[in-house]
């Protein structure tokens, strides 16, 4: 008894030390810190989604399927582009840039779109993507899935990203460029009709040495996905894809292939800027029927892309505007 006695007495004791010891304002203060500093974090940066891309690639192709110049669809593509950035409209950060060149066809009228993300840094980084589909093609059934609707759809998705979260290094500028493909058969004065333009016009009024890299988006939707080592492409922005790809874990999704391509990136090389195509040509199996695969064929369909293919090449350019920033 005597000892139980004890024992309860010395527990007494005890909690009573406890008890004064979380009535100790410091101690009441630091628990309060605890449950109210996770409420001022930051908000977690969203990533890039694959899967939100495919859809927007699905939404492009059923509003404007067949996007030539001078087509209904061509104005439905336009009016697709101009409904998702109404916000960017809204302030100003939406650009038309209507022009008009000489075509083997004749006088066509043309538009460019460019999204601009003011950014902390003095200068920018341009991503771009061709948005209309092949004049010459006009009269099959050609819809360019890879060949222009999921380039257009990844640079609406980057765009959802940049909406929330503005660029903390240099500006970001979406460029939906018109006018990409020949209208009679590929040649310098065939082809390029939109960035050709864009490039004199910022040469003239003095953006285009602001232009830190121009990072190209083509055919890089299609579900065998290998990014070509271009060598049209700065050789510094080549390795940095390198990198990236390191640094996302798409090491296996570059460079299987090294090629010269003819793409929206010459006029600007041309001018002097840094240039880099993501782009996989090497497109569809390749047959004596179809030498290029499912390249500029009825075979260039919303099924031979996919949400995981646009994963990668999203997380690619997400991490070169990282990386661009720190150089």
């Amino acid at each position: 008894m005597i000892l139980s006695h004890i024992a309860s007495s010395h527990e007494t004791r005890h909690l009573d030390r406890s008890a004064a010891k979380w009535r100790d304002p410091r101690i009441t203060l630091l628990l309060l810190l605890v449950l109210v500093l996770p409420l001022h974090l930051p908000a977690q940066q969203p990533h890039f989604s694959g899967q939100a891309a495919y859809s927007l690639t699905e939404q492009f192709l059923a509003a404007a399927p067949k996007r030539f110049n001078g087509s209904p669809g061509h104005v439905k593509a336009e009016e697709f582009l101009k409904q998702h950035f109404a916000a960017e409209n809204a302030k100003g950060n939406f650009e038309t840039d209507s022009f008009s060149a000489r075509t083997p066809a004749g006088q066509q009228s043309l538009r460019n779109y460019i999204v601009k993300y003011p950014g902390k840094k003095d200068g920018i980084i341009v991503l771009a993507t061709h948005y209309e589909t092949n004049y010459p093609l006009r009269d099959i059934n050609f819809y360019g899935a890879n060949d222009g609707a999921a380039t257009t759809a990844l640079l609406i998705e980057i765009g959802r990203i940049l909406r929330t979260h503005p660029p903390e290094g240099y500006s970001v500028w979406l460029v939906f460029d018109d006018g990409e493909e020949a209208v009679e058969s590929w040649s310098n004065s065939d082809s390029l009709y939109g960035t050709r333009h864009l490039a004199a016009k910022w040469a003239n009024d003095g953006t285009l040495p602001k232009i830190k890299a121009f990072l190209l988006a083509d055919m890089c939707g299609d579900k065998d996905l290998n990014i070509d080592k271009d060598s049209n492409s700065t050789p510094w922005l080549l390795d940095m894809l390198a990198v990236a790809a390191k640094n996302t874990g798409h090491t296996a999704s570059i460079f299987k292939y090294e090629t010269t391509v003819q793409d929206d990136h010459l006029p600007f090389k041309q001018r002097g800027v840094p240039v880099l195509d993501i782009i996989d040509i090497d497109y569809g199996p390749h047959t004596t029927a179809a030498p290029e695969g499912y390249h500029h064929t009825a075979d260039d369909t919303l099924d031979k892309v996919s949400a995981r293919s646009l994963q990668v090449s999203g997380d690619l350019f997400m991490e070169m505007i990282r990386l661009v920033d720190q150089k």
